[in-house]
């Protein structure tokens, strides 16, 4: 459906009231006639702007104006020039922000060009036909790669390498590949077989996947030195951090990772028919506004909530999770406590999580985010009962790993120490994603993931 005055592409949505029932993907996707009207729109810039904002260099007027041409085996074919995923790019990348922020139809006055929606017509195209068959490689270079972690920047560094004809062993800690790909993103948002698709993908590269091997525990870190020619770490940033505050380990309170884990990866949404139980009351706040924050106020509703809050110590304008799950969230009944931060959870007496105690807020001057600071507001303390709260203010980088390592600088953060193309302080040992740069998006991950595949090719050609 084409938008209003010359605007975007409207696409297809599950009815808010039908889809808070149910954990189907949310966004129904373009149809032919919607990617061909919607590619149309391109100017097919001798200049593109937009490629300088997509972190993998993805050739975006070229696979667009294959769409118009409605000549998907060569859009296809040009997506995978640069991006292992297309399907779950469509889905998650925040385009709004980087690709069609550069849109030239955005100087125009008109809205830019949905560069996401494209992608991921392209990419369930590609699922749906199963065109990809055998892609082909380079030749064997006889050399042997091991990447730690299955999350995107391991997927993307695995990819470029088993192109180029090396063999490369995937080490995942869980027992299903994806990382956060497949924990942390529920299936209203980007569906299991979905990542599945674009792993099988990958496997058909050549690459070996190794599950429930816990480097630093199954396997030494010292032993894939010796046994692989190099080894790249892209173990994500896995840590939950929490508030501080008391009351933290009342029952009832979850950290997003774990209460998404619960949902996404061992299917607690199922329960019974997976053994994962999830516990979620009447009530439930969100403490954040991330798009993590966003994701676990909407799984809430559909584990059943009757009303679900999402609690924020700054205003909206300063809500930092995607505009498009924000509207989602709204349709869908979330509400909103801005200006709000919790001081302390509450407990029911038998060790249960019945409410937190808040303070109001007002924002002060931009802090080293660029945000305005909240301020608490003396006297504006407050009690609000819950009956399940998740936190959901981000993670850190997992200790286990870098712990069994101790020649690998890390900083401050415990984040590890690597150049911007992936180099770390020991010798033919890369690292890439949230591990190095802290929490970020997917896409900013499978960058991380490819400059370090291509500085390992050149390594080892030598």
């Amino acid at each position: 459906m084409r938008g209003a005055g010359g605007g975007k592409t409207r696409v297809r949505k599950q009815k808010p009231r039908d889809r808070i029932k149910n954990f189907r993907e949310v966004s129904l996707g373009y149809t032919v006639e919607d990617a061909v009207g919607e590619a149309s729109r391109c100017l097919c810039c001798k200049t593109p702007s937009c490629v300088e904002g997509c972190p993998v260099g993805v050739d975006i007027p070229g696979f667009v104006k294959h769409i118009k041409e409605k000549d998907f085996d060569k859009a296809a074919d040009r997506l995978r020039e640069r991006n292992s995923f297309p399907a779950v790019c469509g889905r998650v990348c925040p385009q709004e922000n980087q690709c069609e922020i550069y849109c030239v139809l955005s100087k125009t006055g008109r809205e830019p060009v949905s560069v996401g929606r494209l992608e991921r017509f392209v990419g369930d195209w590609l699922i749906n036909k199963k065109r990809d068959g055998k892609p082909v490689t380079s030749d064997s270079t006889g050399k042997r790669v091991a990447v730690i972690g299955s999350g995107p920047a391991g997927l993307s560094c695995a990819s470029e390498l088993a192109r180029e004809g090396y063999s490369v062993v995937v080490f995942e800690s869980l027992h299903k590949p994806g990382g956060v790909l497949s924990y942390g993103i529920p299936e209203f948002r980007l569906p299991g077989d979905v990542v599945d698709s674009e792993i099988d993908y990958i496997k058909r590269l050549g690459v070996e996947f190794r599950l429930n091997y816990l480097v630093g525990r199954t396997v030494s870190f010292n032993d894939l030195r010796r046994d692989f020619d190099a080894v790249f770490i892209g173990t994500g940033a896995g840590l939950p951090y929490f508030l501080g505050i008391p009351g933290e380990n009342l029952n009832g309170v979850y950290s997003a990772n774990e209460f998404l884990t619960r949902v996404n990866l061992m299917k607690a949404y199922l329960f019974p028919e997976y053994d994962t139980p999830v516990k979620v009351g009447s009530r439930v706040a969100v403490v954040g506004g991330g798009n993590v924050a966003m994701d676990s106020a909407r799984v809430a509703l559909r584990l059943g909530a009757g009303e679900v809050h999402v609690v924020y110590r700054r205003s909206r304008e300063e809500l930092p999770a995607r505009q498009e799950e924000v509207v989602n969230a709204v349709e869908e009944g979330v509400l909103f406590d801005y200006l709000t931060n919790p001081v302390e959870f509450l407990g029911d007496g038998e060790g249960n999580v019945s409410g937190l105690r808040c303070v109001r807020m007002e924002l002060g001057e931009p802090d080293s985010s660029g945000r305005r600071r909240p301020v608490p507001l003396e006297g504006s303390g407050f009690v609000s009962d819950f009956d399940t709260v998740v936190v959901a203010i981000g993670q850190g980088p997992n200790p286990l790993l870098p712990s069994t390592v101790p020649d690998l600088e890390l900083n401050d953060g415990g984040n590890i120490k690597a150049d911007p193309d992936g180099r770390t302080s020991l010798e033919r040992v890369y690292a890439g994603g949230d591990i190095v740069t802290g929490a970020a998006t997917v896409i900013s991950a499978m960058a991380a993931g490819k400059k370090a595949a291509q500085s390992i090719h050149e390594d080892l050609k030598t």
